[in-house]
């Protein structure tokens, strides 16, 4: 039996590797609070290995803007009321539509977990340790931070919608009506 060219040991090795990370991605998919404490536990491991090597903060920086990339397009609509007309109800007698995210939590999670395993191999090697003064760094992320952040609430506010639901909503006991046999 003649073997092909690109089916060789390392591309198998690869198929196989892809498949069981996409196992256990479907496996995680229910279980939201988990995935998030597992992100959580990734970014403390990252800031403390930073913080012991007292070095790669231009990794950091990259990681952090990265970030607050994904988490724009994580509360932001996947269709601006702006540019296509309003999406979103504005009385109480039109139809509700629910809120739409242009990047759907389980890929914002994932995003973020791969850039922050990126950026912990990146601190593996030396030559992305370039030396820069650190707090200059962080005082221009915050600043982006901020003057996005104030933007996205003023877009908020602007065209009324709350990029999170916490839950179905509940409605008071009222009369039940009672089945005449």
């Amino acid at each position: 039996m003649e073997v092909a060219p690109s089916d060789n040991a390392l591309s198998r090795l690869g198929r196989r590797l892809n498949q069981r990370i996409q196992y256990f991605l479907d496996k995680s998919s229910p279980h939201v609070i988990g995935r998030w404490i597992c992100l959580l536990l990734a970014l403390t491991c990252y800031v403390a290995r930073v913080w012991y090597l007292r070095g790669f903060y231009i990794v950091s920086y990259g990681l952090g803007i990265y970030n607050l990339n994904l988490l724009l397009g994580f509360i932001t609509p996947q269709f601006d009321p702006e540019l296509e007309g309003p999406e979103l109800p504005t009385k109480a007698d039109e139809e509700f539509r629910p809120f739409v995210r242009r990047l759907p939590e389980f890929k914002f999670w994932y995003a973020s977990i791969k850039s922050i395993f990126m950026g912990m191999g990146m601190t593996f090697f030396s030559v992305f340790d370039v030396p820069v003064f650190w707090p200059i760094l962080l005082l221009y992320w915050f600043l982006l931070f901020f003057v996005t952040m104030k933007r996205q609430i003023r877009h908020m506010i602007k065209h009324r919608y709350l990029p999170f639901t916490f839950g179905k909503k509940k409605y008071g006991k009222g009369p039940i009506a009672k089945d005449s046999k």
